[in-house]
């Protein structure tokens, strides 16, 4: 997996775009140890861990203790839970041999994910970073302090170009040209909401490190509208003292975190060029619904694999209120409408009336495989009007480990239907997405049981506690 996948991934399981600095100011400091440093920055780590897309720690404030915090860093990094992307903000720049073992510091002394490059030097400085797809780089391109301007806004005008350009926008061309293995990005400063917008036409799809909307000011609004990619996302905005220095890091993250969202989810709902993001204002009311429905409890629950859970999903209840059931239906035809098939294949029991709102609201035939065989009549296994090679797209409640999936799969494939995508309304993401593709199938789903828990979270609907339950919960499956 390419380092912006990874990433990619981790912002969609946490739906954040908020990358916390690691940066341990002797000054914040009860003493300038060694061990204070590494309390306090893993004191950040625990208690970010859950609204972080990735952490960024800063080397010098490490470097600046000498070898012990040189250890430490090391220490800092390996405390990072593994699903989490670290960025090593070093800001390296050499070439050659002292180019790979900066490299090689970097993402195996180290064991960071990616690192910040000053590309100064050229190509041959950034290419010893870029040899493994799955460790990223970005390119200081147009940094965030105001004396960026003496040198990155200077025009250039390479041999055989017609026209110039600033020195940042031929770095932002050359990122762009670079970036063969999904694995180089920028930073471009949301101080300057004009240059991100200029970096952002020319390399539509990078990854932009944004830095300064914490203690330096930035407006967000503005960075979000010039640098989110048509995905609505594709931006990180690093922030160290304003979570660090606040008394309650988590709630100060949590805050940052939702800010962030709340923009982006107007921005992308503005613009009719982005393509919409999977939780928009629609369904944060819809989330909400669930819950008050008592579709989704939280507490102590037996499931059926004996294990005790804080959490208990039962969309079985959903018959019970037609109109939440017709609007959850219709959640599921903006998912369907990217995909191809014949027919929809509702899975009993709970994803069956699910099917046939979707089906009722927006025309599609549906088919269902039968739990028992009938043993008169037409003995059929599968029940709907079909023809062998029709393709069809199973529709659940949830997934969760993917076995009901796979039964109903097996029914459909022998009656001659042709399955490739599975459309769910939650994933728990407990390994189901992971197993189906496996196998060759794509999982996809309105919500992921993450941004719910955002949600609610960040409206205080259910107490911090119980959510950090129902995580802590989810880590050990």
């Amino acid at each position: 997996m390419s380092f912006f996948s990874r990433l990619e991934r981790r912002v969609k399981k946490v739906d954040s775009l908020l990358c916390v600095g690691l940066d341990p100011h002797i000054s914040d400091l009860p003493e300038a140890t060694p061990q204070a440093m590494l309390e306090f920055s893993t004191r950040l780590i625990e208690l970010t861990a859950d609204v972080a897309a990735a952490f960024k720690p800063n080397s010098a404030f490490f470097e600046v203790l000498g070898e012990p915090g040189v250890a430490v860093l090391r220490q800092v990094i390996q405390a990072v839970p593994d699903d989490i992307p670290i960025i090593l903000d070093a800001k390296r720049g050499d070439i050659a041999s002292t180019a790979k073992a900066y490299a090689k510091a970097a993402f195996e002394t180290f064991g960071a994910d990616a690192i910040t490059i000053n590309p100064y030097l050229g190509h041959d400085a950034v290419f010893p970073f870029l040899e493994d797809a799955e460790k990223g780089v970005f390119l200081l391109c147009k940094t965030s302090n105001p004396g960026s301007k003496d040198f990155q806004d200077l025009r250039v005008q390479p041999l055989g170009s017609e026209s110039p350009t600033t020195l940042y926008e031929r770095v932002a061309i050359l990122a762009h040209d670079w970036n063969k293995r999904d694995n180089l990005g920028v930073v471009v400063g949301a101080t300057f909401p004009d240059a991100l917008m200029k970096v952002r036409a020319i390399a539509s799809q990078l990854w932009i490190l944004a830095p300064g909307i914490g203690a330096q000011g930035a407006n967000l609004s503005a960075a979000l509208k010039a640098g989110l990619n048509t995905e609505g996302s594709g931006i990180l905005f690093p922030v160290s003292r304003q979570i660090s220095r606040s008394e309650d890091p988590h709630q100060a993250a949590l805050e940052i975190r939702d800010s962030i969202n709340l923009e982006r989810y107007k921005i992308v709902s503005e613009k009719p060029n982005f393509q919409k993001i999977p939780f928009e204002r629609n369904l944060l009311i819809l989330a909400d619904k669930l819950l008050d429905s008592g579709c989704i409890r939280f507490g102590k629950f037996k499931l059926k694999s004996g294990l005790i859970s804080p959490i208990y999903i039962d969309l079985r209840r959903l018959v019970g209120f037609p109109g939440l059931l017709s609007q959850i239906a219709d959640a599921y035809i903006p998912v369907l409408n990217k995909l191809k098939f014949n027919h929809l294949a509702g899975l009993p029991y709970a994803g069956l009336p699910i099917a046939i709102g979707i089906s009722i609201q927006a025309g599609w035939s549906m088919v269902y495989p039968r739990k028992e065989v009938k043993a008169y009549g037409t003995k059929a296994e599968i029940e709907g009007v079909f023809k062998p090679g029709d393709q069809v797209v199973l529709i659940d409640d949830l997934a969760t480990t993917g076995g009901s999936k796979f039964e109903a799969i097996d029914k459909l494939k022998s009656a001659g239907l042709l399955v490739s995508d599975v459309v769910v309304l939650i994933d728990r993401q407990s390994g189901a997405a992971e197993d189906l593709a496996k196998a060759g199938y794509n999982l996809h789903s309105v919500f992921t049981l993450s941004q719910l828990l955002n949600h609610w979270e960040s409206k205080r609907s259910i107490p911090t506690k119980q959510i950090k339950s129902v995580r802590d919960f989810l880590s050990k499956r």
